[in-house]
């Protein structure tokens, strides 16, 4: 792949996951599958300003708890609430719906219902205390750097694996993964979660975090028969969740 090719790549990963602001070639706008290789890196990137936020308010003796909150809202802000917002459509879609059609009625609407807010605050509830019972800095920030990496990199081989729920929106629009970015994405999402939790704790971690997203694929498969923008957001926030607290087991 040509240096231009992976800079396109990077940078339309980037503009979709993130707020920075990306200049990028024309071109390149709205192929988010073929920038499927790049969703661990930015999730890295995503991560490690996380990491920073926790190391900077323990630095000022705020303690563990005010650094996990904070750390996690670093990440919200990075994102803007993406993931947060597809977890909150998917709880209400496919459990307060009763068929297919009201599911994906109920995730379009932009409106959060009682499920919805609930998986939002279990989401920052569940990061936020794994991070505190983590509590030293440079492996709190490993942690959040493996967990954004890794939660990312599953998202292509899903892409790959079902089928969009419908014709029109973001799911469909991302398009589907080549096999090959689906599998490099998932190697470097390894190869990070690896260095940074070490080969025992990071396999064990990458492997619970993707059966949380298999299960979540599953589940959209079953209940609306595949998967939107949505289920993509919820099965990021499960890996995260599920890759920080295996991170976080003593």
């Amino acid at each position: 792949m040509s240096a231009p090719r992976l800079y396109a790549g990077f940078a339309v990963a980037t503009a979709f996951f993130t707020r920075i602001p990306v200049t990028m070639p024309a071109r390149c706008a709205g192929r988010l599958a073929d920038a499927a290789w790049a969703f661990p890196l930015v999730g890295a990137g995503i991560g490690g300003v996380a990491a920073f936020a926790f190391l900077l308010v323990q630095l000022l003796g705020l303690g563990d708890w005010p650094a996990a909150l904070l750390a996690v809202l670093a990440g919200l802000a990075m994102t803007g609430a993406l993931h947060e917002d597809g977890l909150a459509d998917t709880a209400d879609g496919l459990i307060g719906g009763h068929d297919r059609d009201t599911r994906l009625a109920i995730m379009r609407d932009s409106r959060h219902g009682t499920f919805g807010v609930l998986a939002i605050v279990l989401s920052v509830l569940l990061r936020a205390s794994a991070l505190a019972a983590i509590g030293e800095a440079v492996h709190a920030g490993l942690a959040l750097i493996a967990a954004h990496a890794a939660s990312r990199a599953a998202l292509p081989v899903a892409m790959r694996a079902l089928m969009p729920a419908r014709t029109e929106g973001l799911g469909a629009a991302a398009g589907r993964p080549r096999t090959p970015l689906a599998i490099a994405a998932l190697a470097i999402g390894m190869l990070i979660t690896l260095a940074a939790l070490g080969p025992a704790r990071g396999a064990i971690a990458f492997g619970l975090a993707g059966a949380a997203v298999f299960a979540m694929g599953m589940l959209a498969h079953r209940r609306i028969g595949g998967y939107t923008g949505d289920v993509l957001g919820a099965c990021q926030q499960l890996g995260e969740i599920v890759m920080l607290l295996t991170a976080a087991a003593r």
